[in-house]
C-alpha cells in the first residue's frame, strides 16, 4: 500500500549525534544484538526519584538483570525485587545487602524460602496460605507483604488472574500470619504493565485503605503499601508522563490515608530500563505469498523466541527505524524460526519504504526491557540475545 514519501521521525527517539555513535558502535558486530544505555537507566531513575521521593524504589531486576544495570542501580541507591533464589544469588554476588532485597514472587519452593532466609532476606511477598505456612516454617518472624488480586484494564502487558487473591483471602492470611508468629507488613498489587489508565492505581489504593481498617480491629498495624510497577515507557502508543502519573498516584495516597500516610514501595522494571535499549536486527528475506498479495513479509533474524516475546497478540508495540527512504507501504513482519507462532505483527501493519532490501538493519527502540532476559537459550540453536552496554 503505497503513501507518500517514508520519512520516520528518528529524533523522537534518539538524537542524531547518538544515533551515529550506535551506528559506529555497532558496525563491526553480527545481529542481533541490544544495546543497553547506562546514562538512561540512571537518569529514568534519577527522574523516579525527584518526582516520587516520598517512595522506596525496589528495582524489579527481570526486566534486565544485566549486572551493569544492577550495579548502577545499586550505586544510584536503589533496593531490589528478586523472584528466585537465582536472582538473590546474583545480588549477593554482587554486594547487594539482603536488607535491600525483597523475595517478591508469591510461588516459591519451600527449599528456596528457607535458601533466602539463610541468606539474609527478611521480607517476602504471599498470596495463598501455602505460601505463608512455607515463610512461617522457613522463616520465622519475616516479615510479609500480601499481594492484592487487581484487574489490568488499561495496560498493555496484563498480570491479572495469576497472581494475588481477593480482600477476603487476604483478609485471613493477614490473621493467619500474625499467628504464625510472621510480621504482617504490607499490601502489594501490580496494575499491569505498561498501564495506561492511572485511575487503576486509584482503585487498588482504596482497597488497601479497607484492608488496614479491617485488620486494625485485631490489633493489626500495617505499615506498607507496595504499588509494584506499571509506569511507562516510550512506544508507539502515546502515555502520559511520569510526573502526570506520580501527581495523581500521590493524590489518591492523600484521599485515602491522608499526609499520615503508610511507608510507599514500588518495582520498576520497564520504567527504568525499556527506553535505555536498542535493539539491531537485519533483515533476511522479503516476500510475497501470493502474486497479487497486497502486503510483503519482512523476516528478520529476531523474533519472539529471540527476545521479542512480548509482541505475543502484539500487546508491545515498538517504534522501528530504518535508514531507507522511499515511498511507505504496509508490512507483515516475522521471525527467524520455524515456528508459526514467530509472526511479531500481522493484524498491525508496520510501514516501511518500498525501497527496504534484504540484509538492511532495522533499529528496534524502546527494547531495554524484557527481551535479553526474555530470549531462549537455544530454540533451533539460536543462541540467547547478545547484549552490549555503553
Amino acid at each position: 500500500m503505497r503513501k507518500e514519501q517514508y520519512e520516520f521521525p528518528l529524533d523522537d527517539l534518539i538524537s542524531e549525534d547518538d544515533f551515529k555513535k550506535i551506528k559506529e558502535f555497532s558496525r563491526d558486530k553480527e545481529t542481533p544484538f541490544l544495546i543497553i544505555d547506562l546514562d538512561k537507566v540512571e537518569k529514568r531513575y534519577d527522574e523516579l526519584v525527584e518526582n516520587m521521593p516520598f517512595v522506596k524504589i525496589y528495582y524489579a531486576m527481570k526486566a534486565n538483570p544485566l549486572d551493569e544495570v544492577i550495579l548502577s542501580l545499586k550505586n544510584k541507591g536503589s533496593n531490589f525485587d528478586a523472584a528466585t533464589i537465582y536472582e538473590i544469588d546474583q545480588l549477593l554476588r554482587l554486594g547487594v545487602e539482603p536488607e535491600r532485597i525483597s523475595y517478591g514472587n508469591t510461588i516459591k519452593k519451600e527449599k528456596d524460602v528457607a535458601y533466602a532466609y539463610q541468606k539474609g532476606i527478611r521480607m517476602f511477598a504471599t498470596d495463598s496460605e501455602s505460601d505463608l505456612r512455607k515463610i512461617a516454617n522457613n522463616a520465622p518472624g519475616s516479615r510479609v507483604f500480601f499481594r492484592l488480586l487487581t484487574e489490568s484494564d488499561g495496560a498493555d502487558w496484563p498480570l491479572s488472574r495469576k497472581f494475588g487473591s481477593h480482600p477476603d483471602v487476604i483478609y485471613e492470611l493477614i490473621i493467619l500470619a500474625h499467628e504464625l508468629g510472621l510480621e504482617p507488613y504490607g499490601l502489594s498489587f501490580h496494575v499491569g504493565s505498561q498501564q495506561r489508565d492511572i485511575g487503576q492505581w486509584d482503585n487498588a489504593i482504596s482497597k488497601c485503605k479497607y484492608l488496614f481498617e479491617a485488620v486494625a480491629l485485631h490489633g493489626i498495624k500495617l505499615q506498607m503499601i507496595n504499588l509494584g510497577g506499571g509506569f511507562p515507557a516510550k512506544y508507539i502508543s502515546p502515555a502520559n508522563e511520569l510526573e502526570t502519573y506520580a501527581h495523581e498516584i500521590l493524590r489518591f495516597i492523600w484521599e485515602d490515608f491522608g499526609e499520615d500516610h503508610p511507608e510507599i514501595i514500588i518495582e520498576p522494571g520497564r520504567s527504568l530500563t525499556a527506553d535505555a535499549g536498542m535493539i539491531v536486527t537485519e533483515v533476511i528475506m522479503i516476500s510475497k505469498k501470493a502474486k497479487l498479495n497486497q502486503y510483503k513479509w519482512v523476516y528478520l533474524d529476531i523474533g519472539k523466541f529471540g527476545g521479542l516475546i512480548e509482541t505475543l497478540d502484539e500487546c508491545i508495540k515498538y517504534p522501528i527505524y530504518t535508514e531507507c527512504k522511499g515511498y511507505e507501504e504496509e508490512v507483515i513482519l516475522a521471525g527467524p524460526t520455524c515456528d508459526s507462532m514467530d509472526i511479531l505483527y500481522e493484524d498491525h501493519k508496520y510501514v516501511f519504504p518500498d525501497t527496504l532490501n534484504e540484509g538492511e538493519r532495522l533499529y528496534i527502540f524502546t527494547t531495554g526491557a524484557y527481551t535479553q532476559s526474555y530470549s531462549s537459550v537455544s530454540f533451533n540453536g539460536f543462541p540467547p540475545l547478545k547484549a552490549y552496554v555503553v
